[in-house]
C-alpha cells in the first residue's frame, strides 16, 4: 500500500485514541501495519451492505408507520406499500 494510504490510516487511528483499547483492536497493535490494512478493507467492504440494510429498514418502517402529518388532516386515502410504493422506491421516484 502507498504512502497516502499509510498516512491516511495513521491519521484516522490517531483520531480514535481517545477511546481506550479501540486503536489496538483496530490496528492489531499500536502501529499501523498489515493487520490494519486488512481490517480497514473488511470494514470498507461490509459497511455498504450494512448501510443498504439500514436504508431498507428505514423505508419499511416509514411506509409501515407513515410520515408525520403536521396539518392534522385525517384521510382515508391510503395507498398500499406493496406493490405500489415499493416499486416506486426501488425505481427511485
Amino acid at each position: 500500500w502507498g504512502q497516502m494510504s499509510f498516512w491516511g490510516a495513521t491519521v484516522i487511528t490517531n483520531l480514535l485514541y481517545f477511546i481506550p483499547g479501540l486503536v489496538s483492536w483496530i490496528c492489531g497493535g499500536y502501529i499501523v501495519s498489515d493487520p490494519t490494512l486488512k481490517r480497514f478493507f473488511v470494514l470498507h467492504f461490509i459497511f455498504p451492505f450494512i448501510a443498504i440494510c439500514i436504508v431498507f429498514i428505514h423505508i419499511f418502517f416509514l411506509h409501515l408507520q407513515g410520515s408525520s402529518n403536521p396539518l392534522g388532516y385525517d384521510t382515508a386515502l391510503k395507498i398500499p406499500f406493496y406493490p405500489n410504493l415499493l416499486c416506486l422506491d426501488i425505481k427511485g421516484f
